[in-house]
């Protein structure tokens, strides 16, 4: 197994990585399901052939409890397993939805604030400053991701782990 990740993977809102391997689908599919089920107290999850979602069960349920996706591709006669770390669907929506809703509030703050300089008028004088509590916004959305990553990063450290265990255990066997 080989595995690769890159420094833009660590800083991104859902961190990535890639592993290479020589099981088939069918078998890593199978191979996670037998995983899981031997480590059902640890994780929970759905696996198909083509994709997998591991959950790390806990007794709590915070805004960011990961969740690792496994898309499993082939690539050059190669099975390649493509995995990202997210939050829930629910909550990954609601972020989108603030990073999209504060960036278009935005761009019409500043296109305001550039028009109005442009014909000299002074009908919006606030407008600047909300685009720049916009990007304030932003950074606070941003902030509160990262706080959740940091908060989750244990479980994320597990979900890696069951990655790189069941891709490793299965394929010394074959």
């Amino acid at each position: 197994m080989n595995t690769e990740e890159t420094t833009l993977d660590k800083i991104r809102t859902r961190p990535r990585f890639k592993m290479f391997t020589h099981l088939t689908k069918e078998e890593y599919a199978e191979n996670l399901k037998k995983y899981l089920a031997a480590h059902k107290d640890e994780f929970s999850g759905n696996i198909n052939k083509e994709v997998a979602t591991i959950c790390v069960e806990t007794k709590d349920e915070g805004y960011w409890k990961p969740r690792l996706s496994l898309r499993i591709e082939t690539e050059d006669d190669q099975i390649v397993i493509r995995g990202v770390f997210g939050p829930s669907s629910a909550v990954w929506t609601f972020f989108m939805f603030l990073y999209f809703s504060f960036s278009i509030l935005w761009m019409v703050f500043f296109s305001m604030y550039y028009v109005e300089k442009q014909i000299k008028s002074q009908e919006f004088p606030w407008a600047l400053n909300a685009s720049f509590a916009m990007i304030i916004c932003i950074l606070v959305t941003y902030a509160a991701a990262r706080f959740g990553q940091h908060k989750a990063k244990d479980e994320m450290m597990k979900l890696r782990r069951f990655a790189e265990e069941s891709t490793l255990q299965f394929e010394k066997i074959n």
